[in-house]
Parts: C-alpha cells; sequence; structure tokens
C-alpha cells in the first residue's frame, strides 16, 4: 500500500486491537466497532478497513451472506483507490465468509489472488495472515507439501517482526497442519510455543484459542486425558473473559471427548450445558450437535427412548437446514451408537437413513461434475460454430471481391473460379475434420457418462440402463440354466461397503478417502472376471454384477472379496492404509422361475448387507434362496431381512472374514 494511503497509528492500532476482540469475544466488538466508525476520518482508507471489520464480525455471529456484502463494500472502495492491500484484506474475510457458506472452492481461490496482491505489501502482518490462509487452504484440498511451505514462510516471517502475537498466530496454525499431517510430535512442539507466547502477552482468549488445538492433536494421536485437561483449562479461560460463543463450542468438544471415553455421565453433564449456552446465543446449528451429543449419552447409559428422543430432534434441524454433509455424519455416529446400545434393528435403520443420503449426495456431485463437464463441451462446440462462421464469412467477402473483379477484368474469370475451389475444398475438409473431432468428443462424452471419474468404474446409471435394456437377464432363471457341467448357472449380484470409511476421510482427509476408493477398484478388477461388471454404486458403495456363475460358488467369490480387498494396503503420506468391506450378495434371479424384477433383487441384497454391517462388519451375507413369494412376504424381507428369516421366509449363508463359512437355514 502506498504510504500516503496508510491509515495513522493510533488508528491502525485501534483496528488491530478490535480485530482481536472480533477473533475472541464477536458479542463484544459490537459497539465498539460502532464506536469506531463514528469516530474515524473515513478516509477510503479508513472506511475500507471498517467495512471488512464488519465483514468478519458478521461472518464470527453466523451471518456470513451479510459478511459477503460487506466485503463486496470494502473490495470496490479498494480498487477505487487502486490499494492492493485493502483489496487483499477485503479478499481474504470474503473467503472466509464464503467458507462459512461451504463454498470451498471459491473460498480458495479469493485466498490465493489475496496471497498474489499482498506479496509486496509494506502490511507484514497482512502478509503473514495470507500466508497462513494460502496453506490452510492448500491443505483442504490436500496438497501438504505446499501448505507445509506456505506456514513456515508465514513462522519465519512473524519471527523477523517480532511481533510475539503474529509468531503465536502462525505457530497455532502450523500446529494444526502438522495434526493433519500426522505429526503429532511436531504439533505439539509448535503449539506448546504458541501457548507460552500468548501467556507472555497475556492474551487468555488466544491462549483458549491454542488449547483447543491442543486438544485436537491430543484426541487424534490417541492421548484423551491431555486432551480432556487442555479442553477444561481453555473452558476456564473463556469463561474469565466472557467468550460466550468460544465456552459453547468447548462444551461440545468437552461432551465429545468423554463420549470418546465412554464416560457416560460426564458427557451428558457437559453437552446438557452445552445446549444451554446455544439456546442462550440462539445459535441453532451448535443447540442441534449438543442435542446429538445428548442423545449419544444417554445411549451409552442405556436410556434408549431418551437418546432416540434427543438425537432424532438434533438431527431435524440438520434436515431443515439442508446440511446434508453433517447429517450422514450424525447418522454414521447414530447407527454405531445404536449398535453399542444393542438396539440391531435401529442401527440397520440409521445406517440405511445414512445409505440413502450417501447415494444422494454422491449422485448430487455427479450430476454437478457432468454439468460442468457438458458445460465444457458446449462451450468448446460454441467456439467451433464461431470460427466455422467466421471462415464463412471469410468465403462470403472472398466471393464479393471476386464478383468485383470479373466485372472488372474478365480475363481473370477462370482464375477466380480456381480460386474459389480450393477454398471450397479447404473449407469442405475442414468441417470433415470438425465433424470427425465432434463424433470423437461425442463418444468420449459418452464413456464419461458411464464411467465414475475417481474409480473409472461404471456407475449407478449405466448399470440400470443396462439393466432395462437387457430384459432377457431377468427371464434367464425362466429357462434351463445348467452348464455343460450340468451345474445350476445363474447370475449374482454382489453390494459392497466400506467399513469405517469416514474414520478414513475424517483422520487422513478426503485424498486418502479417495485413494482407498481407487485401490478398492483395482481389487475388484483382480478378483472378478473381465466379463463381470463392476460400478461404484455409490460414495463408499460398489456393486458386482456377475453374469453365468455357478449359483453354489457365490459363497467363495464372496470369501475371495473378504480377502482380497485388506490385502492390499495403501501408502499415503506415510501411513499405511488397509480396509474391510461388509458385503450383501444374491443369486439373479432369486428363485429359478420366478420374475422378480432386478430393483426388488438389489434392495434384498441391500438389507443383506445391512445386516453384514450390523452383526460386526468384515463379513458377507448372502440370500441363498427365498420361500412363500406372495407380494406380502416379499415386502417382508425387504423391510427386514432378519425378522423374515427367522419367520423361515429366507435362507442366508454368512461368510465372515478370516474364519471358516458359517451356514443359516430356516
Amino acid at each position: 500500500m502506498p504510504a500516503a494511503a496508510m491509515p495513522e497509528e493510533p488508528v491502525r492500532a485501534r483496528f488491530a486491537e478490535l480485530g482481536e476482540i472480533i477473533r475472541v469475544t464477536p458479542q463484544h466488538a459490537v459497539p465498539l466497532l460502532a464506536g469506531l466508525v463514528a469516530q474515524a476520518r473515513r478516509t477510503p482508507a479508513e472506511h475500507a478497513r471498517l467495512l471488512t471489520l464488519s465483514c468478519d464480525l458478521s461472518h464470527r455471529l453466523g451471518k456470513h451472506v451479510e459478511a459477503v456484502q460487506l466485503c463486496e463494500q470494502a473490495l470496490q472502495l479498494g480498487r477505487q483507490a487502486h490499494d492492493d492491500s485493502l483489496v487483499a484484506r477485503a479478499l481474504l474475510s470474503k473467503a472466509y465468509a464464503l467458507f462459512g457458506l461451504n463454498e470451498m472452492s471459491q473460498s480458495h481461490q479469493l485466498v490465493w489472488e489475496a496471497e498474489r496482491l499482498a506479496a509486496h505489501s509494506p502490511d507484514v502482518d497482512l502478509r503473514i495472515l495470507v500466508l497462513i490462509s494460502s496453506g490452510e487452504s492448500f491443505a483442504e484440498e490436500g496438497n501438504f507439501p505446499v501448505a507445509l511451505t506456505k506456514m513456515q514462510g508465514a513462522v519465519t516471517l512473524a519471527r523477523q517482526s517480532g511481533n510475539k502475537l503474529q509468531i503465536a498466530v502462525a505457530l497455532k496454525s502450523l500446529a494444526y497442519l502438522y495434526n493433519q499431517m500426522r505429526e503429532f510430535d511436531k504439533g505439539f512442539e509448535a503449539i506448546g510455543e504458541a501457548e507460552q507466547l500468548a501467556e507472555a502477552i497475556d492474551s487468555p482468549g488466544r491462549l483458549a484459542i491454542f488449547k483447543t488445538t491442543e486438544y485436537i492433536l491430543a484426541a487424534n494421536s490417541g492421548d484423551m486425558e491431555r486432551g480432556t485437561k487442555a479442553l477444561l483449562s481453555a473452558l476456564a479461560l473463556e469463561r474469565r473473559i466472557g467468550a460466550d460463543a468460544m465456552i459453547a463450542n468447548t462444551l461440545v468438544n468437552l461432551a465429545d471427548s468423554y463420549l470418546k471415553q465412554q464416560d457416560w455421565r460426564r458427557a451428558l453433564a457437559y453437552a446438557q450445558q452445552a445446549l444451554e449456552q446455544a439456546q442462550k446465543l440462539h445459535d441453532d446449528a451448535l443447540a442441534a450437535t449438543a442435542r446429538v451429543n445428548v442423545g449419544q449419552a444417554y445411549l451409552g447409559m442405556g436410556r434408549l427412548a431418551e437418546g432416540k428422543k434427543h438425537i432424532e430432534q438434533g438431527m431435524d434441524w440438520y434436515q431443515r437446514s439442508g446440511n446434508k454433509p453433517d447429517q450422514q455424519g450424525v447418522l454414521v455416529e447414530y447407527g454405531d451408537a445404536l449398535e453399542r446400545a444393542g438396539d440391531l434393528p435401529g442401527a440397520l435403520a440409521a445406517y440405511h437413513r445414512e445409505r440413502a443420503l450417501s447415494n444422494e449426495l454422491f449422485e448430487t456431485r455427479r450430476q454437478k461434475a457432468m454439468m460442468e463437464l457438458q458445460e465444457k463441451y458446449e462451450a468448446d462446440k460454441r467456439q467451433r460454430q464461431i470460427e466455422m462462421l467466421r471462415q464463412e464469412n471469410q468465403v462470403k467477402s472472398t466471393e464479393i471481391d471476386n464478383r468485383r473483379l470479373q466485372q472488372r477484368i474478365w480475363w481473370l474469370l477462370a482464375l477466380v473460379f480456381a480460386l474459389a475451389s480450393v477454398i471450397v475444398g479447404i473449407l469442405y475438409r475442414k468441417v470433415r475434420h470438425a465433424n470427425a473431432q465432434l463424433e470423437v468428443k461425442n463418444h468420449e462424452l459418452k464413456q464419461q457418462s458411464a464411467r465414475d471419474p475417481l474409480t473409472a468404474l461404471y456407475n449407478r446409471r449405466h448399470f440400470q440402463e443396462f439393466m432395462r435394456s437387457h430384459q432377457d437377464i431377468e427371464r434367464r432363471g425362466m429357462s434351463n440354466n445348467g452348464g455343460t457341467s450340468g451345474e445350476d448357472m445363474v447370475s449374482a449380484m454382489f453390494l459392497l461397503d466400506v467399513d469405517h470409511f469416514k474414520h478414513i476421510n475424517d483422520t487422513y482427509g478426503h485424498g486418502a478417502g479417495d485413494a482407498v476408493l481407487r485401490e478398492i477398484a483395482d481389487a475388484l478388477r483382480e478378483i472378478l472376471r473381465e466379463t463381470d461388471m463392476i460400478v461404484r454404486w455409490g460414495g463408499e458403495e460398489f456393486l458386482a454384477f456377475l453374469p453365468a456363475v455357478p449359483r453354489n460358488s457365490l459363497d467363495e467369490v464372496a470369501r475371495r472379496l473378504l480377502a482380497g480387498i485388506p490385502a492390499r494396503t495403501i501408502d499415503y503420506q506415510g501411513s499405511r492404509l488397509s480396509v474391510n468391506v461388509s458385503i450383501g450378495f444374491a443369486p439373479f434371479p432369486l428363485v429359478p422361475g420366478t420374475p422378480i424384477s432386478w430393483e426388488r433383487a438389489i434392495n434384498i441384497v441391500d438389507m443383506a448387507l445391512y445386516l453384514a454391517k450390523g452383526h460386526g462388519r468384515n463379513r458377507a451375507y448372502g440370500v441363498c434362496g427365498v420361500s412363500g413369494l406372495a407380494p406380502a412376504a416379499l415386502d417382508e424381507v425387504e423391510h427386514d431381512i432378519e425378522k423374515a428369516w427367522r419367520a423361515g421366509l429366507v435362507d442366508l449363508s454368512i461368510v465372515t472374514g478370516h474364519v471358516p463359512e458359517l451356514r443359516m437355514a430356516s
């Protein structure tokens, strides 16, 4: 920023002080910011900084849309003044607000634009801030090497400035990055120094924030005792300064900490305090999380009715707010808690809800990717059309010139016709080439629409179209399906779900989850035949359709899958990952000569899968056959397969990982 545009030091100091209050106790900053607005000289620079601070305050108070609007005003002033530093600060604040609206990609782009603008700014604090924000953005995209370079650069620049608060803030961000990278010793070292600096400058608010980071490091490294102690220290500091929003979050974290330790009584106490604090702040999102924690504590204590009531109340807010990713995570925890409490039907119901939501989110992401691909294709097509129109205009222009030449110089007529023929020939070849390219692009688009972009397996839509257009597959069971060896030949469906996949994403990041899914896809290609259709069915679910296999070989296929997938390991950023799967399977058709649609067959296989998940995971449940095939009986099988088995309507086969096969006969 030009020196002439810099706010005077007393004003800048007030801005810095107010920024710190907004970060720690935003509710206390509301009257202070209003007073500063009234007192300021309102130069363009001061006005822009005040708007940026107002944006930060609205973001901290959860008013993200209002925050974006305030940042837009600050950006306009900064650009009018041709002041890169003002623009960079406004871009950063807008990025934080967009992150609060779950617009992660756009948020990252704004951060990196701010970093470019602030590269040569005399405002050292700003340069430190953009380096930290840039590092966080790269880490959120899974690019840890670049993120580490940015964070270390921020720490170095802060040390050079001598500002203890900036050094502490940079160290805290570095510690969190080390947590993401699973380098806990380095993380503890960095956060320890940050805490010492916060104590030296007497900043209880920052110290409380650093204690929360210490808790995250401790929890992820398995030291829950240290993590709980850090949270209790943070809570005492927050109560000392009246940081109500921070208190509420810390109470939620304490409840979660005690839930992990299965200390249900303390978990319930802190969850109830968190709920009261969230209601006091009118923070519906935090209240929903607190209700879920209250419910999980009740479930752990065996009070199932109260537990379910509170969790469903929390879930109701997630449904109304449209926050489907968090809703999915809560359903996974809900199912696990019900399973621990011994309510297997309830756990299966929760898993089913999570499964449906997972499929919906997966389909939404797939459709978004397809729309982006279609938009790119349409843009390419428009560009080709523009180019052809330009060429046509050139032809028309050439023809006009030729007619004029014909009128003036008759002896050049033959030459004009020859030139026109050459041009037409060139254009014809270009049109043929363009059409050939268009045909290639159409083929590529068709292939991409049938494939999952991450695993290159077929997607659900392709499988559905395949089954609808091959009704003879459903009728094969109507005739004799014996093979040449006299074996009973059938088709088969295997539905696989990765066990504890959410834990992988939460612990190692979505990059690790994607690597696991790609490795499973490779394993399925290796274990199954080339003629088998392998489909990415949903987020972490896979479907295999096996045509023409002996009916008595299905258990062996399940056994190979259970053994072959965990046998493969993945090296991901210094960690070796391996996963198990749960499987549901059945022959198709279920009973020879009986027409059951493939959709109903998959529903029954789906129930078998969730029976496997509800009975310990790392196992396969196969539907050997069904009897009493009246519509009502099939409805009962689809609704509750375990009950149907006990009623003698289903014959199940169980294959477990690393143990001999078990049989369940009706």
